[in-house]
This record gives C-alpha cells, sequence and structure tokens, in this order.
C-alpha cells in the first residue's frame, strides 16, 4: 500500500481481465472516511461516477446525512480510467486494456478483504456509473452485499445508452488531435464538443424550458452552455475519458462468468435489500430500465423503486446544489439503511 496526498492506493500486481488480457501492476486509488469499527459490520463502498475522483463525491460524506462518517467506515474507490487508479494517463498502456465493471470490483473486493478484513457490505452506494458498480458488487458478490442502492444507474447499458456514448465519442474523437488511436495533444475542441453533447442529455426538456440555470445564477442560455458545459471535462485526459466511456458500454451484469451473459439469472442472484433510484427525467438511465429490473429481483431480500421526483434530469441523482433532491435522498437511504 502506498500512501499519497489525500488517498491511498492498492497495489493489485498483475490482474486477469475479464476479457482475457493481463494488466500489469494495477492500482486502485481509494479513500476512507470514518472508523471500521470491531465488528467490521458498518461498510460503506461508494463508487465513482464518470470521469468522477473520490474528491467530488465526497460532498455527500457528511456527519448527520446519510453517508456518515461518524457511524460507518465508507470507502470511495476510484474507478478504473479515472485517472487516479490505473488509467492510460499514468500507465501509458496503449491501447489501453478492455476493463470491465467485473474487474473493478474484483480489485475492490480485494481492497476490501485484504486490507482491512471485511467480510459484510452494510451498503453500496452508487450514482450513474457507480450505481451500476453497485449493481456488480450484488451480483457478483451476493453473500457480501446487504444492501445497495442503484441512483440513475442500471443492470446493462441499454442500447440507448449506447448510443448516446458513441456520440460523445464522436464528438470528442474528431478533434484533430486524435491520431494513430489515441489523443496526442489535449482536444481542447472535442472536449468543448462533448460538453454541448453532454448538457443535451444530463438535463431534462423541463430543465431547459424553465430556465432553471437561472437559478446558478447564468445570465443567459448560452452563458450557462460556455460556463458549465464546455470546460465541464477540461480538466480529465480525453484518454482517460475514452477508456471510461469504454466500461461504461460494456457494463451488464449478465456478462459476469457466473451468469454466462444471462441477465435474468444475474438479477435473482442478487440477495440484498435493493433500492432503484432512476431520476425521473433522466435519459441516459430510463425509469423503464429499473422498471423492467425490479420484477426480476426475485431473491432480494427487498426490492423497491423510488425514483427521484426532479426536472433536473441525469444531475438529479447527484445533486450538490440541488437541495430538495439532495434531501430525497438521504431520506431514502437512511430508510434504506434501517432495513
Amino acid at each position: 500500500m502506498t500512501t499519497l496526498a489525500d488517498y491511498q492506493v492498492f497495489e493489485a500486481g498483475d490482474v486477469a481481465l475479464q476479457g482475457g488480457a493481463i494488466f500489469p501492476a494495477m492500482r486502485l486509488a481509494y479513500k476512507t472516511y470514518g472508523v471500521l469499527n470491531a465488528r467490521k459490520d458498518n461498510v460503506i463502498v461508494y463508487p465513482t461516477s464518470f470521469s468522477a475522483q473520490h474528491a467530488d463525491i465526497e460532498w455527500l460524506v457528511q456527519p448527520g446525512a446519510a453517508l456518515d462518517p461518524t457511524r460507518y467506515f465508507i470507502i470511495i474507490p476510484n474507478l478504473f480510467g479515472n485517472g487516479l487508479s490505473s488509467s492510460p494517463s499514468n500507465t501509458g498502456l496503449m491501447p489501453f486494456p478492455a476493463i470491465s465493471y467485473h474487474d473493478a470490483v474484483a480489485v475492490q473486493r480485494r481492497l476490501l478483504v485484504e486490507q482491512f478484513g471485511i467480510s459484510k457490505i452494510a451498503l453500496v452506494y452508487g450514482w450513474s456509473m457507480g450505481g451500476m458498480q453497485a449493481y456488480h458488487w450484488a451480483a457478483c458478490h451476493p453473500d457480501m452485499v446487504e444492501r445497495a442502492a442503484v441512483v440513475c444507474g442500471s443492470a446493462k447499458c441499454s442500447p440507448y445508452n449506447h448510443v448516446f456514448l458513441e456520440s460523445v465519442e464522436a464528438a470528442l474523437t474528431a478533434d484533430p488531435a486524435w491520431r494513430g488511436g489515441r489523443f496526442v495533444t489535449k482536444p481542447i475542441a472535442g472536449l468543448r464538443a462533448m460538453g454541448r453533447v453532454y448538457a443535451g442529455w444530463a438535463m431534462s426538456h423541463d430543465y431547459y424550458r424553465d430556465e432553471l440555470w437561472r437559478e446558478a445564477g447564468f445570465a443567459n442560455l448560452e452563458d450557462y452552455l460556455a460556463r458549465s458545459w464546455d470546460v465541464a471535462f477540461t480538466r480529465r485526459d480525453a484518454n482517460d475519458l475514452l477508456a471510461q466511456i469504454g466500461i461504461w458500454q460494456r457494463g451488464d451484469i449478465g456478462q459476469c462468468s457466473e451468469f454466462g451473459g444471462d441477465l435474468d439469472r444475474a438479477l435473482a442472484a442478487i440477495k440484498a435489500h435493493v433500492l432503484l433510484m432512476p431520476g425521473q427525467t433522466d435519459r441516459y438511465f430510463d425509469v423503464r430500465d429499473n422498471e423492467a429490473e425490479l420484477g426480476r429481483l426475485a431473491n432480494a431480500k427487498s426490492a423497491e423503486m423510488h425514483p427521484i421526483p426532479s426536472i433536473h434530469g441525469h444531475r438529479a441523482g447527484n445533486p450538490i446544489n440541488n437541495p430538495a433532491d439532495r434531501a430525497f435522498i438521504n431520506a431514502e437511504i437512511s430508510a434504506l439503511l434501517q432495513r
């Protein structure tokens, strides 16, 4: 284990990936909050979302909130490709191996077992790509996970979601800096185009119709797009972003080896208390996908779906500056932790 600035690194060694490749000297960056109790049963795993690093999502870890570090031992594992865990930008591996959520969760599990001796997880909580990881945790390690909260996520990347990601990748790789299967310099125009594509999908029709961006102090629509979305991804390495797009598109709990591609078998394997919280107006992870999954969680201790009643689209599940959506999520997760 290597100690760095404000996080630690689990050295996983050479890892055999689901796709058959060997990933050399794989490294998982993570941060912990709170104290692991003597019974080691107060554990919450909180995986990161697309392009996010732990610092971007730790706002939800607060005393008195659902993810309360005075009560729980919270671990944020950084998803591969985010620039802290093994990524194109810090390994030099090109082409970057095709990592899956299955691979990510397998290494996260090794961290918990080998580093902390943890055998039970009170809750896996995730938003977006984090929610897809929560689903993989619950399906692939059903005896370890007591509760799973999937916020604006799904068990499988839907065709519609896949097409959205194709548009993001196409916008990014149209930049002239894309050469020979990688970015040779920072693709400024590509990152801006990617942000504009994201803006159209991330927020809802009603959000734009009602001009809710005015509440955040933007003067007009162009001001909102320029200052919010044109720069949204510029702090990240573009090769890293492409690696995470691939992980997202490959997302499918049915592809874990024990299920042989059978999504129904994977859903039926889940034993945890499951809370599905789609955003009512989310266009990435449609409510209908969670509705279809709900009835197939036949062996879960409990399975409920409580959509977030918000017009903030996908962002309803990550409401940093949205008190109403934040209160809804905190109340739902607090109730889940009582089950």
